[in-house]
């Protein structure tokens, strides 16, 4: 008998194997459910941009021109409407909240609010209140005031102070001392300016009455005076200034320590002040107004120098003082002011 074929021998001495199932095509797969895309969180509505980023502003016409007639960057408003765009309700909110939600200072505030007019409250003028505006007024109304102005260097005088302080402890003479002092030597050198007016007559004094104008506690004015301010040292001038300026300040002179004198000083350097004029105190015929000791650049023997200056004004009666005159005595009291070794001796 013939052979059967090799295969088919095999096939019929062992057992049949397992067989798996072949797997079916991939076209045929039975498909796989997608994955279902993560939920998103809205978008954040778009702030509008300041004016500072230089980016776009989104607003309705209508938007723009209430804003514009109410004084608002259009940037400074946060839109509500799609992308972030700025609608007529939106500016109408930010100016009802006067501006809520802005910088509440810098180069913005007030911004897009209005102001009543400014509230107000009455002070009762007292007795020496109505007393010096009467007699300011009555002084710029009928005195013919001229000024004549100088700066003064003080560098030695504020040594002298210095030492002097140094010296004594119980001595604490001011830079106003050195000037009443001055004041009233020089109005010795020159006495026709110790002088004031008067309808039948121009008054001359025989000594120097030094008034000095002090503010009160109370917020008025009124000149201590230190008599004859001429024959008496620094150290008296001193003492007698600082008891007068103390009880000026809280209203307990009597009317002989206030009223009268010849000549009048008023110094508000102490506040920076570099230079003012002052309103004569009628009927004085002159006031010194003493301005702030700093230091300035000067020019000595053509060279460029640094010194302690101060400016004074001196303002003048021109029916009492005439302009020479003036001069004059400005001129003394700076001449002593600069040498004050003279101020002691």
């Amino acid at each position: 008998a013939a052979a059967a074929p090799s295969g088919t021998a095999a096939a019929s001495a062992a057992p049949a194997p397992k067989t798996e199932a072949a797997p079916a095509p991939k076209s045929a797969a039975a498909p796989v459910a997608a994955p279902k895309p993560a939920a998103q969180k809205p978008a954040p509505a778009p702030v509008a941009p300041s004016a500072a980023s230089g980016a776009r502003v989104f607003a309705s016409p209508l938007a723009r021109r209430i804003a514009k007639d109410a004084g608002i960057e259009i940037s400074r408003v946060t839109g509500t409407g799609p992308h972030g765009r700025v609608l007529r309700a939106d500016v109408d909110s930010f100016i009802a909240s006067g501006g809520a939600g802005a910088a509440t200072g810098g180069i913005f505030a007030g911004s897009g609010q209005k102001f009543g007019a400014a509230g107000e409250r009455v002070v009762p003028n007292s007795s020496i209140r109505k007393v010096i505006a009467r007699r300011l007024l009555e002084s710029k109304q009928t005195v013919p005031h001229f000024y004549v102005t100088m700066d003064v260097d003080i560098g030695a005088m504020l040594a002298m102070r210095k030492e002097l302080n140094e010296t004594d402890e119980s001595l604490k003479i001011s830079v106003n001392d050195f000037i009443i002092r001055a004041a009233a030597l020089a109005l010795r050198k020159v006495p026709g300016a110790n002088a004031s007016w008067g309808d039948d007559g121009i008054r001359l004094y025989d000594a120097a009455d030094i008034s000095v104008a002090v503010a009160t506690d109370a917020g008025d004015l009124i000149t201590p005076i230190v008599r004859a301010a001429d024959r008496k040292g620094l150290a008296a001038i001193s003492s007698e200034m600082k008891d007068l300026a103390g009880r000026a300040r809280v209203s307990k002179l009597t009317p002989d320590e206030y009223q009268g004198g010849s000549f009048s000083i008023s110094n508000m350097g102490m506040f920076g002040v570099r230079e003012f004029s002052a309103i004569i105190n009628p009927p004085q015929g002159c006031i010194l107004a003493v301005g702030a000791g700093e230091e300035r650049a000067v020019v000595r023997d053509g060279k460029l120098a640094v010194a302690t200056m101060m400016t004074l004004t001196l303002s003048c009666d021109h029916r009492v003082v005439d302009g020479a005159l003036g001069a004059k005595l400005l001129g003394a009291i700076r001449e002593l002011i600069e040498h004050p070794l003279r101020l002691i001796l």
